[in-house]
């Protein structure tokens, strides 16, 4: 008998993933344990492992592509045996096959965008993808994912509550049909042009980027820092404990310290059920760039580690996430977010809030600059300007202003962030 091997949910909130490399190719002897194909989701790629001994009869989805949870990747059992053409498809298929003659009338059209009230459904992606291909309108149901986002799991429970429902009248049905969508025209291609598919990390990274512009009325303030004393201060430390601590270590250290001051910054607005969550823990993502995308994972409970250990959990968090080896806990939980691109001597920018989180810390290039005293004399100063996004639904700028100060003063005061 030969075994189906589904994609797996990797994480609570996975809804497809994108075959990445198939390790184990058709004719290939394969036995329990054998890592068969590696799946990049929305942060991590992961190994799949067989859980059956034979050889892999047929592979069903194709380097590059994605597929949903429960989807078909590929087959695989003893030589010789026969499988299907079945394609890669969601577990929940076989009810939408037998409720194929209804399926085919023409009552079975896209969701709108927005609900008779005006307000916008939150769907993903995939699930406007399956409602469509189910005939499931999804204007008037209730998301279970994230902040009441419809995901695929939604549909696929409509689309079944909808097969046993009593047959509507035939008439109403056909008596207005849903609008379809119109399908979007691509950007025309010129001489020389490259097409990359939007796949795995690249393609959440827009989708998450796209939501949190658009869902949010981000506020960005800017604030310079005069960092003389904290650069002279990281020397002193090198001198006298032999350690050389990174200038993102010393904010991030400075950062946790400010937040137990204000921990009033540290909420999530909850969309679902329209109220504001206060964040108990300082738990402080740390945006890592890769090749693939962005990642951040979390730093938790940041205020009560003192600075060795804030930096050593910093370099190791970094560290895994290039080498694709952190655990799913590890980018999740975050109540705050700060990204650092000074060393790539940006001198401001306007940093996205990375949902749920309200706040999101930019960190830029340190400079030199000319500064005059009081009595006219020229010194040379080292300056380093810090951009903070906020949700203005959460929180306003004069509340976000008094954490940007006072963490000004802990970083000119550099002796008060180990003290």
């Amino acid at each position: 008998m030969a075994y189906e091997v589904l994609m797996p949910q990797l994480g609570l909130t996975m809804e497809e993933g994108t075959v990445s490399q198939w390790i184990k190719h058709e004719g290939d002897e394969v036995k329990t344990g054998d890592v068969i194909v590696e799946i990049t989701t929305d942060k991590l790629t992961n190994e799949v492992a067989s859980e059956h001994d034979g050889v892999m009869l047929k592979i069903v989805a194709q380097e590059g592509e994605d597929i949903p949870v429960k989807g078909l990747l590929c087959y695989i059992g003893q030589p010789g045996e026969a499988v299907g053409d079945a394609p890669a498809a969601p577990a929940a298929a076989p009810a939408a096959a037998e409720a194929a003659p209804a399926a085919a009338a023409p009552a079975a059209a896209p969701a709108p965008v927005t609900a008779a009230n005006g307000k916008r459904i939150r769907i993903s992606p995939l699930a406007r993808k399956t409602a469509a291909k189910m005939g499931v309108d999804y204007s008037g149901i209730a998301g279970t994912g994230p902040s009441g986002r419809i995901v695929v799991k939604d549909i696929l429970a409509a689309a079944e509550a909808q097969k046993n429902a009593p047959a509507a009248a035939p008439a109403a049905a056909e008596a207005a049909p849903a609008k379809k969508e119109a399908p979007k025209a691509g950007l025309e291609l010129m001489e020389g042009d490259t097409v990359v598919k939007l796949t795995g990390m690249r393609k959440v990274v827009a989708e998450r980027m796209l939501a949190s512009h658009t869902e949010i009325p981000p506020v960005t303030q800017n604030i310079k820092v005069d960092v003389t004393e904290l650069m002279k201060f990281r020397k002193m430390l090198l001198a006298e404990t032999g350690k050389k601590y990174s200038v993102n270590d010393l904010v991030l250290k400075a950062i946790a310290k400010c937040l137990t001051q204000h921990p009033e910054i540290l909420v999530s607005f909850d969309e679902a059920n329209h109220q504001i969550i206060q964040r108990k823990h300082v738990n402080i993502g740390m945006a890592v760039a890769l090749d693939a995308g962005l990642i951040t994972p979390v730093i938790r409970d940041a205020d009560k580690m003192g600075l060795d250990t804030l930096a050593a959990t910093a370099k190791d968090l970094a560290a895994r996430a290039k080498e694709n080896k952190l655990l799913p806990d590890e980018y999740k939980g975050s109540t705050i977010t700060v990204s650092n691109l000074g060393m790539f001597g940006i001198e401001t920018f306007t940093p996205i809030i990375n949902q749920p989180d309200s706040v999101i810390v930019g960190v830029c290039a340190i400079e030199d600059e000319l500064q005059m005293d009081d009595e006219g004399k020229l010194s040379k100063h080292q300056v380093m300007r810090l951009s903070v996004t906020l949700d203005h639904r959460t929180l306003d700028g004069a509340v976000v202003a008094k954490f940007e100060m006072d963490l000004r003063d802990i970083l000119q005061n550099p002796m008060s962030i180990v003290l």
